[in-house]
């Protein structure tokens, strides 16, 4: 059971941030449309995990039955039941109920996935007695393509990530989506050192035929950059690029920062929860005592070489302190920066959308390191 003094809203506060979120496609209800929004939303009146994932799993059904029914609009349904079983499922699985609308977003996605062209392949990638879960698109008309591993936060998953990614396919370049270290189905916990996950499915990608292992560019977003920084200092002769939007480095790590990160309103809620689930503990105070351990300065990091990086992020992002992106900045290899200086956690802001910053930021990035 948290503390009541880390939740950060009241129902009626939830319900009506939810429901502003919805009305402008914000973080982390994208592309769900107001009027599902509201009809889950009526459907809750507490704070219940278990109410609120029953009732954004009801609206999803109504799209899988839709689906089901056939026709053009099919995958659009099946890709519309996955968002709202996610956000029932948002931020983790702490519930029965959270538990079940997860099974449903896997299962809405898998269809989704097999029904779009290209397809979305699953693929299960050896690791240590168990396996990498990843989803892999490549593109059509392109033979050995690079390739981009791109991998999830700690709320929003490699479902997620490879749906953003499918924009790549459109330039040639090939998406490969995994979960960070201590989320969804990933193999390993969140501790130093298990960027070797990623390093796993770097040495898949060099193994195949059909895309080009040589040229890879490894991408995060908000505690997911955590694990692209990483593998950018260890795997640098082996990567051509590495993107690091909004991740932690140092100040974050640190009691006195977390203690006012825990109360941000950034995120929509249970904050608290969606750390300690990600982190392996607990309690708070076993997240305090932790997370210096992740810090990347102390571990003698960040005076190492990479590849070339671009760094993303927000000057008022309350969640990961803006000091920690300057502390990248500052230390080791040059560096490219796109910072919005009204910009949140990943650089969103009122005006500008995660979309446009991948679209208008990212992509032309990436296309860039690969010459393409």
């Amino acid at each position: 059971m948290i503390e009541h003094k880390w939740q950060t809203r009241t129902w009626e506060e939830l319900k009506a941030e939810t429901q502003t979120r919805a009305n402008r496609g914000a973080y982390p209800v994208f592309d769900i449309s107001a009027e599902d929004a509201r009809d889950a939303l009526d459907q809750i009146d507490s704070l219940d995990p278990d109410q609120w994932a029953a009732a954004w799993m009801s609206i999803g059904d109504r799209h899988v039955e839709h689906a089901k029914a056939g026709g053009r609009e099919a995958p659009q349904h099946y890709l519309a039941a996955w968002r709202l079983y996610t956000l029932g499922r948002w931020p983790v699985m702490s519930s029965e109920k959270k538990r079940e609308s997860y099974s449903k977003a896997q299962a809405a996605f898998s269809t989704y996935g097999q029904l779009v062209t290209p397809k979305i392949e699953l693929l299960r990638i050896p690791f240590e007695g168990r396996h990498i879960e990843a989803l892999l698109q490549k593109p059509e008309d392109a033979s050995r393509a690079p390739v981009v591993v791109n991998i999830g936060g700690s709320d929003l998953w490699k479902d997620s990530v490879a749906i953003q990614a499918r924009r790549f396919l459109a330039h040639g370049i090939a998406a490969v989506a995994i979960d960070m270290p201590g989320a969804a189905d990933a193999p390993v916990g969140v501790e130093p050192g298990a960027e070797r996950m990623v390093s796993a499915v770097i040495d898949h990608l060099l193994a195949r035929r059909d895309v080009d292992g040589t040229r890879i560019v490894v991408r995060g977003q908000s505690w997911g950059s955590y694990w692209s920084a990483r593998t950018a200092y260890t795997e640098a002769a082996r990567l051509s690029g590495a993107v690091f939007q909004s991740g932690p480095v140092h100040l974050y790590f640190q009691r006195e920062w977390q203690e006012k990160a825990f109360r941000t309103k950034e995120f929509l809620f249970d904050y608290v929860p969606s750390r300690l689930h990600m982190l392996g503990v607990k309690n708070v105070e076993d997240a305090f005592a932790m997370m210096p351990s992740l810090s990347l300065l102390d571990a003698g990091l960040l005076s190492r070489p990479t590849p070339p990086m671009l760094i993303i992020g927000g000057a008022k992002d309350s969640q990961v302190p803006f000091s920690d992106l300057l502390l990248l900045l500052q230390h080791g290899s040059p560096k490219y920066a796109w910072i919005n200086p009204e910009g949140q956690t990943m650089g969103r802001s009122i005006t500008v959308k995660d979309d446009q910053i991948f679209a208008n930021v990212v992509v032309p990035w990436v296309r860039q390191v690969f010459g393409l």
